[in-house]
């Protein structure tokens, strides 16, 4: 292995550049020369291929977002463009190529493969979908942005003694609502995973108010449907004031914490390695605490699965 590129595709998380960083540097030292590809498979199409040094990534693991960008790319989802991505590979002498991104990006980086290119991809995702690996990098920080935002919204909401429902992330994982609602102390936690009924949520919110509560919290994934329309019927089942409030794509930004930049940096380094014992059609994450590599198919094939022990802490606790 004599030269590698990076690219960064799908939706940005934070910690995308600590991995980054971690990659270039650890070839770097391992005598690998990295090249980086701006814009994820749109860039690796059209030749945005550049040089990289270990001066590239300085001052970038607090960064968010992705300093290679990323966009979506409908010519690789086309044979044609897969085999014109393969032949650019080969025309700059890229032997390996590291994906980060989610399923979606994973999945370009198999059909990669198959065209003989060595592929090795890391988790990165604030949806934390990716049921290989216990954590994707991003899902951390995602989950102390919305922490940070619910804080906030139950002071004002205590205040005027509303009902607040906050929409996060997580169109079919739910992982994010779940996890920001038990470190959030929130009444209901609602996700794709397990069926909702507004009408026992209403009940719930009333019988509340009888034992003396003056404020609800519930965290709605954006997968059950959409916050604005719950709250307007919240609101005329039980009169008391409701507010929907979206919290959008303030999730995918901000600088990473130390749990992400970590994560990061140890599937950055398994990334080189993985590609170093020629190894392909891989992709790295933590399983049992542990950094592992395994093959790409057995890991888009598992079946998602839901925390069911965590959602009855979360009911237990609400």
């Amino acid at each position: 292995m004599k030269k590698i590129a990076i690219l960064t595709s799908g939706g940005d998380a934070p910690g995308m550049n600590a991995a980054i960083r971690a990659i270039v540097r650890t070839a770097i030292e391992k005598g690998i020369e990295v090249m980086g590809v701006r814009r994820g498979y749109s860039g690796l199409i059209n030749g945005e291929i550049f040089p990289m040094d270990r001066h590239s990534v300085s001052d970038i693991i607090q960064r968010g977002g992705t300093i290679l960008r990323t966009a979506r790319c409908e010519e690789f989802k086309t044979e044609e463009g897969r085999k014109k991505a393969a032949n650019v590979l080969s025309v700059f002498g890229i032997d390996g190529l590291v994906v980060i991104g989610g399923d979606g990006s994973f999945t370009g980086a198999r059909l990669l493969s198959k065209l003989g290119v060595s592929t090795v991809g890391i988790p990165g995702t604030i949806d934390n979908d990716l049921t290989y690996t216990e954590y994707t990098i991003g899902f951390d920080t995602a989950l102390n942005t919305v922490l940070d935002a619910i804080n906030k919204l139950r002071d004002t909401s205590t205040s005027h003694e509303r009902v607040s429902i906050v929409e996060v992330m997580g169109r079919n994982c739910g992982d994010i609502a779940l996890h920001a609602g038990i470190a959030g102390g929130a009444e209901s936690i609602i996700v794709p995973e397990k069926e909702f009924d507004a009408d026992e949520l209403c009940k719930n919110i009333l019988s509340g108010r009888l034992k003396g509560k003056m404020h609800n919290l519930i965290l709605l994934a954006e997968g059950v449907g959409g916050a604005d329309k719950l709250a307007k019927r919240v609101e005329e089942i039980t009169g008391i004031e409701t507010r929907a409030t979206i919290l959008g794509h303030i999730q995918r930004g901000g600088s990473p914490t130390a749990f992400d930049r970590v994560l990061a940096s140890k599937l950055g380094y398994k990334a080189v390695d993985v590609l170093m014992e020629g190894k392909s059609s891989r992709v790295v994450g933590i399983r049992d605490g542990k950094v592992v590599d395994l093959d790409i198919d057995e890991a888009l094939s598992m079946p998602r699965t839901f925390n069911e022990d965590l959602f009855e802490i979360a009911q237990i606790l609400s």
